[in-house]
């Protein structure tokens, strides 16, 4: 894969974010031109070690703006939508963030001269869910699809990788923690996806290899249930923690208490999420809108979860060369 400039600029927004910066990484490797549009240009330096001097430069967008969306697009080849909230904050609202944004994006591409864009969305994204976060996710979708029908739609399941917000999460509570919850009885099942495969995914739409106007959903080669995500977690990070079942009306009760704190570990609308499995469907797999539909080989949690949750064990990363 070449890394000379191409000549061609991506706009991504929500380049500095978990998936984003995949995303930029992958781009820049390609010989994408990228611009990072992000709320905080600031805090996105860490963006410019990804590719070139010169390749990657931060611009400051707020989808709650439209008129700094059309100035982030303008100019560009391709433009690229990563944003995603797992929980309100303040102004960050679903449908601000979800809902509003995608839309005004592919508004903006429009009329900037594109026929499409790349959207990255989720699975569970659903217009008559319990939860707010995949109504909001559905709305996303057919803001960009109305607008522009030619788009591609990326529903990834979690996304595991070194700075999730799932198994990160887990395994820092298992430091302190005598016991980790299993809500709903631990029975919801996950198709865990790698962050970088989400990005290759990304970067092969941007170069026009998957089919206009199609909707793709991402999972690894795994489906776990969540009681089999935290025993592997458990077991990589050498913390064995008891499993306790939380049935969801308790969770529901906790999560509306805890979505009051400033970042909450868990809020109601998130256990109305875990109580639907959050899989690839059959139709995907069938109709080949997967990731091996795409030529890409799903990697394994085994894979990658002990690079990174390591330093979650007892001597840190350092723990298997200690000397008893």
């Amino acid at each position: 894969m070449s890394t000379a400039l191409n000549g061609k600029l991506v706009t991504v927004f929500g380049a500095s974010g978990f998936v984003g910066r995949h995303v930029v990484q992958a781009l820049a490797k390609r010989g994408y031109r990228v611009r990072a549009a992000v709320r905080r240009p600031d805090l996105a330096t860490h963006l410019q070690p990804l590719g070139a001097p010169g390749q990657i430069m931060a611009v400051q967008a707020n989808l709650r703006y439209r008129w700094s969306v059309d100035r982030a697009v303008q100019g560009s080849d391709a433009v690229v939508n990563a944003v995603g909230i797992l929980a309100p904050s303040g102004k960050q609202t679903f449908d601000a963030v979800q809902d509003f944004g995608p839309r005004a994006i592919a508004e903006a591409a429009r009329a900037a001269g594109l026929s499409a864009i790349t959207h990255v969305s989720a699975i569970g994204a659903d217009a008559d869910s319990a939860s707010a976060y995949a109504r909001s996710k559905a709305a996303g979708e057919a803001g960009v699809m109305e607008t522009l029908p030619d788009s591609i739609i990326l529903r990834p399941s979690i996304i595991f990788g070194p700075e999730d917000d799932f198994f990160n999460k887990f395994a820092d509570m298992a430091r302190f923690a005598p016991a980790l919850p299993l809500i709903g009885g631990g029975h919801t099942k996950f198709q865990p996806v790698y962050v970088c495969d989400v990005a290759e995914a990304v970067a092969r739409a941007v170069d026009g290899e998957l089919k206009p106007g199609t909707t793709y959903e991402l999972g690894g080669p795994e489906v776990k249930t969540f009681r089999e995500c935290l025993e592997e977690m458990m077991a990589v990070t050498r913390r064995q923690r008891m499993l306790v079942p939380l049935p969801f009306e308790i969770a529901s009760l906790m999560g509306k208490i805890l979505q009051m704190l400033p970042k909450p570990m868990l809020t109601a609308d998130q256990v109305a999420l875990l109580k639907t499995d959050n899989v690839v469907s059959e139709a995907a797999a069938r109709e080949g809108r997967t990731l091996d539909g795409m030529g890409i080989s799903p990697t394994t949690l085994a894979t990658i979860l002990p690079t990174y949750l390591d330093r979650f064990r007892e001597h840190g990363q350092y723990d298997a060369h200690r000397i008893a």
